[in-house]
């Protein structure tokens, strides 16, 4: 059995890491909430309900490598698509930025709540390495990114599954709209925050989302598609690591 794809990532993320750390000495004006931006109440509110999720994540995890330790490089594999995707800072329209999350392939891989573990710790380095985000403002990226993306990308496919839609459709679906939703809810964060004076929430969250609704779109089909992309690979190259992820070959079919 071939461990090709697992090199190509993991060589991957290191030049990608090399790329960004050496064009990072400016702040990165992401979608991600940056450092200190929100105030220290709505801070703290997020990361209350972030945790509960890395505590289930964090024993979900656990008990999957315990019972099968050679998911590890595929595990690897998830946390670098993750890392890249999400790293990479694409100019918008509008005159912001905005990134793919790439939560999706982990999330049909390891569960939801296992890949709320693995995107907090990928938002922590890119906080400390690439300046994307912050450590006072990660409890409400991770729940847009790690918790909520997630959940729902989790929900499409098992429900795309259940309607009896082709395999490579539900994770399409799965990761496009999982995409979606993380800006959605980040939107929602924002606007939280920082109401408008005029119309209150509903406008702030309109001026909000649109400001990324522009790019974010063509972005979240990108990644719904190069997901598939991946893990069409790693069915075809680790055949019995996914088979251990309990997707029998009828559903990979």
């Amino acid at each position: 059995m071939s461990k090709k794809p697992l090199w190509i990532s993991f060589i991957a993320v290191a030049l990608f890491t090399a790329y960004f750390w050496s064009n990072s000495l400016q702040p990165a004006y992401a979608m991600h909430i940056m450092e200190g931006f929100l105030p220290i109440g709505w801070a703290i509110f997020w990361w209350c309900l972030t945790i509960p999720f890395l505590v289930v994540g964090m024993r979900s995890l656990r008990r999957q490598i315990k019972e099968n330790p050679e998911l590890k490089p595929i595990l690897g594999v998830a946390g670098a698509f993750t890392f890249v995707l999400s790293a990479l800072k694409i100019p918008s329209v509008t005159g912001s930025t905005s990134h793919p999350t790439g939560t999706g392939l982990g999330t049909i891989l390891f569960g939801p709540t296992a890949m709320t573990v693995l995107g907090t710790i990928v938002l922590l380095f890119q906080s400390l390495l690439l300046a994307h985000g912050g450590l006072t403002t990660l409890g409400a990226n991770a729940f847009s990114m790690a918790v909520i993306g997630p959940l729902l990308a989790y929900l499409v496919y098992k429900s795309g599954r259940k309607m009896n839609l082709s395999f490579s459709i539900c994770v399409f679906l799965a990761a496009m709209l999982g995409d979606l939703s993380t800006y959605m809810i980040t939107s929602i964060q924002l606007a939280l925050a920082f109401p408008s004076e005029v119309g209150g929430f509903i406008t702030s969250f309109v001026k909000f989302s649109s400001v990324f609704s522009i790019t974010q779109i063509p972005l979240a089909i990108s990644e719904g598609l190069l997901t598939v992309i991946v893990m069409n690979l790693l069915r075809k190259y680790n055949i019995a690591e996914i088979k251990l992820l309990n997707l029998n070959m009828k559903e990979l079919n």
